[in-house]
């Protein structure tokens, strides 16, 4: 009977232990998932004053096993894990910054930037290939011009090529550099002043006018004589653009100017004193009011010139809320250097997060998608702003405090096992 009584003991006291011990573990795992949680709100916390910072959460999650002191089919969950939720995709306040440069999103993209991997012998950066993503859009000029936020990464974007003046479509890092040359503007009016010699049959004057990329054409224009008040003016390469100009038999001022059409038939006369220009680098308007007729003794040669800037010394950039990048020049003109363009990914929360609150592609994120400002959910930029943390200071410190209440009640449950252990283990001493 007492052999019985104490293969039944050693029974209850198998099972009592193993239950116990399962119990440990299981609040080792309750302890371990509450440092996590512990971790994560911490990271938030000391993170609630970064720019484009995404604030994170903690998931918790049971784990079943089919313990075999159950009953056949019953199973017992024994062990809890935590993992730290990534929320990317949430947006955080707009604030004015003192930082001009500065960009904020509202919207779902990120900028596209690159991290320098060393310096060149000029101490130029040397980047990286490696893509990153940001929404740490507090970009400020280094002293090579290019633009950096406060994480160390340079921003990339479309930039306008320098010879040609046209925008890039290839993505590179965006330099403006205090030696940018300033581009002429386009020309949109030629001005003509001078007396025509009325012993002349015919008279030349050109200029240079420049396109919309700031390249350079010559105009040439020529005078011929029609009778003694009374000259046509036309495109040298173009002699059907012309027109008849009519002066004052008096004063010699233009008195009208009379278009002809491609069979040199004079149109409707006009009280204009202007010549339309149609011909390269585009058509403009001649102002002729500048031109009189004279005698051989009092004739100075016509000129003509272009109402374009030509130059400027660089003060600076500005940005745009289209995302233009702007270098503006002393004599009051702004001129497009770069374009930024904003990534967006079909699961933004999936993005691998990186130093310095940025992110580069993963399998579960999807490709990359290279929208233009405020198109495809992109969204907008406010220029002179940031975009504050995601942190909620008072939420997280809450969750704190539970979180310390859980760690404190699992670590009850560690000592009140050690205590049923040593009961158990002098059930039969």
């Amino acid at each position: 009977m007492l052999g019985h009584t104490t293969r039944s003991l050693f029974h209850v006291r198998e099972y009592a232990m193993s239950s116990i011990i399962n119990a440990v573990h299981t609040a080792v795992s309750g302890l371990n998932a509450q440092s996590h949680a512990f971790t994560d709100l911490s990271n938030n916390i000391a993170n609630s004053q970064t720019t484009g910072y995404k604030a994170s959460t903690t998931s918790f999650e049971d784990y079943v096993t089919n313990n075999e002191l159950a009953n056949d089919g019953e199973s017992l969950s024994d062990s809890v894990a935590a993992t730290t939720r990534q929320h990317t995709d949430n947006q955080g306040m707009v604030t004015t910054s003192t930082n001009s440069t500065a960009l904020a999103i509202s919207g779902n993209g990120f900028f596209n930037v690159v991290q320098a991997t060393g310096q060149s012998n000029d101490s130029t950066p040397v980047l990286g290939t490696q893509q990153y993503y940001t929404r740490n859009g507090d970009f400020s000029q280094d002293k090579n011009g290019y633009l950096v936020n406060t994480s160390g990464y340079y921003l990339e974007g479309y930039n306008v090529d320098a010879t040609s003046g046209t925008l890039g479509t290839s993505l590179s890092v965006i330099q403006v550099p205090s030696t940018i040359a300033f581009r002429p503007t386009e020309s949109t009016k030629l001005t003509a002043t001078g007396t025509l010699d009325s012993s002349s049959k015919t008279v030349d004057m050109s200029t240079t006018a420049y396109d919309s990329t700031g390249t350079a054409s010559t105009v040439d224009l020529s005078w011929a004589k029609v009778d003694d008040t009374t000259w046509t003016i036309s495109d040298v390469d173009n002699p059907s653009n012309a027109a008849t100009v009519k002066f004052d038999s008096t004063t010699g001022a233009v008195s009208s100017v009379t278009p002809l059409n491609s069979t040199g038939t004079s149109g409707t006369t006009t009280s204009s004193t202007s010549f339309e220009y149609t011909g390269s680098p585009q058509a403009m308007t001649v102002s002729l009011s500048g031109i009189t007729l004279g005698s051989s003794t009092d004739s100075t040669a016509p000129t003509m010139t272009s109402d374009s800037v030509t130059s400027g010394t660089f003060s600076g950039i500005s940005m745009e809320t289209d995302g233009s990048v702007m270098a503006t020049f002393d004599n009051g003109y702004s001129q497009l250097v770069a374009k930024i363009p904003l990534t967006t990914f079909a699961d933004p929360n999936s993005l691998s997060a990186q130093n310095g609150q940025a992110y580069t592609a993963t399998s579960q994120s999807g490709s990359p998608q290279i929208n233009a400002v405020n198109t495809n959910g992109a969204g907008t930029l406010t220029t002179g702003s940031i975009e504050e943390s995601t942190t909620d200071l008072t939420g997280d410190l809450s969750k704190l405090i539970v979180a310390q209440q859980a760690y404190g009640a699992n670590t009850k449950v560690v000592s009140t096992a050690d205590q049923l252990l040593q009961t158990t283990l002098a059930m039969i001493q």
